[in-house]
């Protein structure tokens, strides 16, 4: 079976469409944050906004979340910095009360302390994400705006492991960070985490004025981690680079490898998944989009419910159907495991089902497609 043919049955199956609900449910429960981090997303201030959702519109909301129904999106509690609300463990109590799996996206400040994961721990987390984008602390407080955050961090990261946290490390991938990746490789392998992600910068918020690696430097990038990811004790992620499983899905054909057991892959249980399919984010306003980089609004949960406007928000629907896609991404044969970045494709054209501007392939015509594999 060719890689158009695998893309075409499973389109029909529907195995690359989550249209019932998001792999991965992110919320923002504050903007609020006092690092003041290079490339932040949310624009983060130090205060909270009074325009926040308060906690009975937090506990309404997480309640819309069990009418996805079975199996429930994984829930990331973000920010900002998510210490900064007072009510966060009773909110964690609560999502973890009404059966939701939720993970904390927490800041490296001195709100967080080795006693304080462990009281996050007792209210409910299951897994945890950390940032590092240095391998020393002169590269990494560079990019987060506060000296010490590199030692902090390295000493959250052990104090979550001890207690038996699954632990996901972030690293941010500009040209600035580029260079150090080799080291921050080795760095995270010491750290006994779960996964390392690899975010492929995105110029929103603050992050517009760093500078993105090119096309070829992403490609180049993706072969990279295919080698890493196979002699690595983790798993290694590219958010924002979906194309890197076009990468991985090449050179295992070439390897060998048949669908099914590329299927079983990391890579290949991430099929499809992108902002709009499989993603979700709430804004610390209740605003929903597809995701955090990508900041197109499709309605509230302050008067929506998130399940509806998951499922049937044209915004949504639209960014589900890669055959909509413009330019290449619309009649590349990947497009269905892939689809490219819709926030880069927004961010750089004001359009978001146009083609990701990152990635360097470049398909047959549609009439001439046969093995792109």
């Amino acid at each position: 079976m060719t890689t158009r043919d695998l893309a075409a049955a499973d389109h029909r199956t529907g195995a690359f469409v989550f249209a019932r609900a998001p792999v991965m449910l992110y919320w923002e429960v504050t903007q609020a944050c006092d690092l003041a981090c290079r490339h932040c997303r949310a624009d983060a201030m130090p205060d909270r906004h009074p325009q926040e959702l308060d906690t009975a519109a937090a506990r309404t909301f997480l309640a819309q979340i069990r009418d996805f129904g079975e199996p429930l999106p994984h829930l990331v509690i973000t920010g900002g910095d998510p210490l900064k609300r007072p009510d966060l463990d009773d909110l964690i109590a609560h999502a973890r009360e009404l059966g939701l799996p939720v993970s904390l996206a927490p800041s490296a400040t001195p709100l967080l302390t080795p006693q304080r994961l462990r009281r996050l721990r007792e209210a409910g987390i299951m897994g945890l994400s950390l940032s590092l984008d240095g391998a020393t602390a002169g590269r990494h407080d560079a990019v987060r705006g506060l000296s010490g955050t590199f030692d902090h961090t390295l000493a959250l990261a052990r104090a979550a492991t001890t207690l038996g946290l699954p632990l996901q490390v972030n690293t941010l991938v500009s040209t600035e960070t580029l260079a150090d990746l080799p080291a921050l490789f080795d760095l995270v392998r010491s750290l006994r985490v779960h996964r390392w992600s690899l975010f492929l910068l995105i110029e929103v918020g603050r992050g517009r004025l760093l500078r993105g690696i090119t096309p070829a430097q992403a490609e180049t990038l993706c072969h990279w981690v295919v080698t890493r990811a196979q002699e690595a004790p983790f798993a290694i992620a590219a958010t924002e680079a979906p194309f890197y499983r076009r990468v991985a899905v090449q050179r295992l054909r070439r390897a060998g490898a048949g669908d099914r057991t590329i299927a079983t892959t990391p890579v290949g249980r991430s099929f499809g998944i992108r902002d709009g399919n499989g993603i979700a984010f709430v804004s610390w306003r209740g605003d929903v989009a597809p995701s955090g980089f990508l900041p197109v609004r499709a309605g509230s949960v302050r008067h929506d419910s998130i399940v509806h406007l998951y499922r049937h928000a044209p915004l949504f629907v639209r960014l589900r159907d890669p055959d909509g896609f413009r330019g290449k991404c619309g009649y590349c044969p990947f497009r269905y495991l892939c689809g490219g970045s819709r926030a880069r494709a927004f961010a750089h054209t004001g359009d978001y089902l146009a083609s990701d501007p990152l990635c360097v392939y470049e398909p047959p015509p549609p009439a001439a497609q046969g093995d792109a594999g």
